[in-house]
């Protein structure tokens, strides 16, 4: 059976009278919105919800799958312990949903469980649906740090166990909008917020999914957004699809954007295939990267591809540039898939014969030792992106005056301890925030001396 409605439902635990405790009023019109949504609910009787929540278990490489029979949570971290919600899930549809993915080759399923608890982001959609209707099961889904393609590759894995389950399924895409609306709210203010809010609400209203999956990854870093990743599921529901949407509400007194919006499955449309279209795009796009590479990168490329594909370190290529040859330096080498950082390994001061040697050990370096990563695979090699950053050499300063976040990277020490940092990196755009990771690094409190140097770099993408 066709998945046909679906809906995008804010998650403000306040909305719970007895969290709010008077508060709700503030967002009135969120509240008629979530309740008018849960009274169509009630008349389409769903057999099956589906929730995608930004608060469930999340891995940066897995989407998790809530598995068992059931769940059950309360709202007791807000204070309203007596209000609980349980939930049979749907275990069937479950499984069918994890064999979609593997054979799709998303990652996706129910490893990994670490609190069974119901999370908030899905129990308020659920509580203002139980107050009209309860004759369901649930599917609990949490989101990940993959990319937004990603996301919406599992959408459709989600349409394709409804077509065959013969089910009457609802999907939820829980999810707030930008955390900093205002400078008075607990988050700050960002003006990437307030244009985030915007541009996807305006996408919403066109039913226009492609515009979900073009965000900038370092705009919805600053725009501090919640919800993205839920709503790309969903759209992915949708693929090849009519859509009709409808925007109910949009507030944010708060500080933190609600946004409540319907959508429903008009027929068919093959021009709505917006993760192929995405994905020819980026192909163009990526080998255009690719044929504009210098010697320092497409080295970086050679190396990964050979090690990773082949098991084998290369032998020095016999047309380098005679510097690559005969400097040495401290090199970095970074890779990036879907925008998003996979990998950086380097060296503050050289440890090879030169930049070349260098740049080869940390190459690979940076696609299996990067303990921050899972080792490359080999269908990932296509997808990405290299830079290679060879430094300069470090000179000693007394202050935080003499940095310049597009300019210098930082180096800080305290005994024996070292944290380094690149300049002009995404996202980091002051000095005391630069300084402030490079000592996170190094596992350096705040409070304790430490000493600081600056460097620059040559880039090379």
């Amino acid at each position: 059976m066709e998945l046909k409605h679906a809906y995008i439902i804010p998650h403000p635990p306040l909305i719970i009278p007895q969290v709010g405790r008077g508060q709700e009023r503030e967002i009135k019109k969120t509240v008629d919105s979530i309740d008018k949504i849960a009274k169509e609910i009630a008349e389409i009787k769903p057999d099956i919800i589906i929730v995608t929540s930004p608060h469930s278990i999340v891995y940066s490489d897995y989407f998790h799958i809530s598995p068992g029979k059931y769940a059950e949570g309360s709202f007791s971290q807000f204070g309203a312990s007596d209000v609980k919600i349980r939930t049979q899930y749907d275990e069937e549809f479950i499984k069918n949903l994890s064999n979609e993915a593997k054979h799709s080759g998303v990652y996706a399923g129910t490893l990994g469980q670490k609190d069974k608890s119901l999370d908030h982001a899905t129990m308020i959609p659920l509580y203002f649906i139980n107050k009209y209707y309860t004759d369901y099961k649930t599917v609990r889904i949490g989101i990940s740090g993959q990319s937004l393609t990603e996301h919406y590759k599992l959408g459709k894995c989600i349409k394709q166990a409804a077509e065959k389950s013969g089910k009457n399924i609802v999907f939820i895409a829980s999810g707030d909008m930008s955390h900093k609306l205002t400078h008075d709210g607990y988050y700050g203010f960002a003006q990437e917020g307030v244009d985030f809010d915007k541009q996807l609400n305006e996408a919403i209203v066109k039913s226009d999914f492609m515009k979900f999956l073009t965000f900038d990854e370092e705009f919805l870093s600053l725009a501090a957004e919640c919800g993205l990743r839920s709503f790309v599921i969903m759209a992915g529901v949708y693929d090849k699809m009519k859509v009709k949407s409808h925007l109910l509400s949009y507030e944010g007194p708060f500080g933190v954007g609600y946004t409540v919006a319907s959508f429903e499955a008009d027929g068919e449309d093959e021009s709505r295939n917006f993760y192929e279209q995405f994905i020819n795009a980026d192909l163009i796009r990526r080998e255009q990267i690719k044929n504009n590479e210098d010697d320092y990168v497409r080295l970086a490329r050679a190396t990964l591809e050979a090690y990773i594909n082949e098991g084998r370190i290369i032998d020095m290529p016999d047309n380098l540039p005679g510097e690559m040859l005969s400097n040495r330096a401290g090199v970095f080498v970074s890779l990036k898939k879907n925008k998003m950082l996979r990998g950086c390994i380097g060296t503050i001061m050289p440890t090879r014969e030169n930049i070349a040697s260098e740049i080869i050990h940390n190459a690979i370096s940076a696609g299996v030792d990067d303990p921050r990563f899972e080792p490359l695979r080999k269908d990932e090699l296509d997808e990405l992106e290299y830079s290679v950053d060879v430094l300069g050499e470090a000179e000693s300063i007394s202050s935080k005056e003499e940095l310049d976040v597009y300019k210098y990277g930082v180096i800080v020490s305290h005994k024996g301890r070292k944290g380094l940092l690149l300049p002009n990196l995404e996202g980091v755009d002051s000095v005391d925030y630069q300084i402030s990771i490079a000592l996170q690094k190094a596992g350096i409190r705040p409070n304790e001396p430490y000493e600081m140097q600056r460097f620059e770099v040559v880039r090379h993408k």
